[in-house]
C-alpha cells in the first residue's frame, strides 16, 4: 500500500513537471484556452456568489451569537472579514471549483481516452498535453484567483446585509470597521490560496482524466477520484499556506 502511494504520488508530480514544462513553451491553442476561461471562469461564477452570499450571512450571525456571550457583538464585521478572506472564500471556492469543474474535466478527458480521441490528437501531430491540458491549467489559474476574489467581496456583502439588517449594525461603522482590519497580507494570501487551488483543481483533472480504464466504470471512477484528490489536496495545501503567510 506504502509503495501504490508513493507510485501515485510520483505519477502526479511527473504529470505536473510535465504540464509546466510545456506552459513555457509554444504552442498555445488560443481557442481552447478561451473556452476554458468561459467554462472555469464565468460558468462557475453563479456557485461562487451564492456560496459566498450565504457564508457571509450565515458567519455574521454565528459570530453575533457567539460573541452575545461574552459582550462581544462589535467584532462581527472584524471576524466575518478576516474569516471570509483569509480562509473561508478561497476554501469554499477552491472545493466549489472541484466539485465542479475538476469532475467536469476528468470526465471530459476520460471519455476522450475511452473513444480514442486522444489517439486520433497523437496521430495528427498534435501533443494532448498541449492541446488538453494546458489550456484548463493555464486558465484556471488565471480565474481561480478571481473567483477567489470575487467570492470574498459577495460574502462580505452578505455578512453586512445581515448584520446591518436584522442586527441592527450601524451600514457606515460596520464597512469602517472592514476596510480597517484588512490588511493587504489577507488580501494577497488569498489570492495565492486561489490560484494554487484553480491549479491543484485542474491538474488532478487532467490527470485522472487522462489516466482513465476504459468503459463506462472507468471514466466514473477516473472522476470520483479527481474530485476526492483535488479536495483534499486543497485542504492540505490550504494549510500549508496559512502556515506560509501567517507563521509570523
Amino acid at each position: 500500500m506504502v509503495l501504490r502511494f508513493a507510485a501515485s504520488v510520483g505519477r502526479v508530480v511527473i504529470f505536473g513537471a510535465r504540464t509546466a514544462s510545456h506552459v513555457v513553451r509554444p504552442p498555445i491553442y488560443p481557442r481552447e484556452l478561451a473556452v476554458a476561461l468561459l467554462n472555469i471562469g464565468w460558468l462557475s461564477l453563479p456557485v461562487v456568489g451564492l456560496t459566498a452570499i450565504f457564508t457571509g450571512g450565515a458567519l455574521a450571525l454565528q459570530i453575533y451569537s457567539g460573541g452575545a456571550r461574552f459582550n462581544a457583538e462589535a467584532v462581527v464585521p472584524q471576524i466575518v472579514a478576516i474569516g471570509m478572506v483569509r480562509e473561508l472564500g478561497p476554501v469554499l471556492v477552491g472545493l466549489m471549483i472541484a466539485a465542479r469543474v475538476t469532475s467536469s474535466i476528468a470526465a471530459e478527458i476520460a471519455t476522450m481516452k475511452v473513444t480514442e480521441q486522444i489517439d486520433a490528437l497523437v496521430t495528427l501531430s498534435t501533443n494532448p498535453m498541449k492541446y488538453l491540458v494546458v489550456p484548463r491549467v493555464l486558465a484556471a489559474l488565471i480565474t481561480v484567483p478571481l473567483l477567489v476574489g470575487i467570492g470574498d467581496i459577495i460574502g462580505i456583502a452578505g455578512g453586512y446585509t445581515v448584520a446591518v439588517q436584522n442586527l441592527g449594525f450601524n451600514a457606515s461603522a460596520y464597512l469602517t470597521n472592514t476596510i480597517q482590519f484588512l490588511e493587504l497580507r489577507d488580501i494577497v494570501s488569498s489570492l495565492a490560496k486561489g490560484a494554487a487551488f484553480g491549479v491543484i483543481a485542474a491538474l488532478m483533472g487532467c490527470y485522472y482524466g487522462m489516466q482513465s480504464d476504459r468503459g463506462a466504470q472507468g471514466v466514473g471512477r477516473a472522476t470520483k477520484n479527481s474530485v476526492e484528490a483535488a479536495a483534499v489536496l486543497i485542504l492540505a495545501a490550504n494549510f500549508i499556506l496559512t502556515g506560509v503567510f501567517f507563521s509570523i
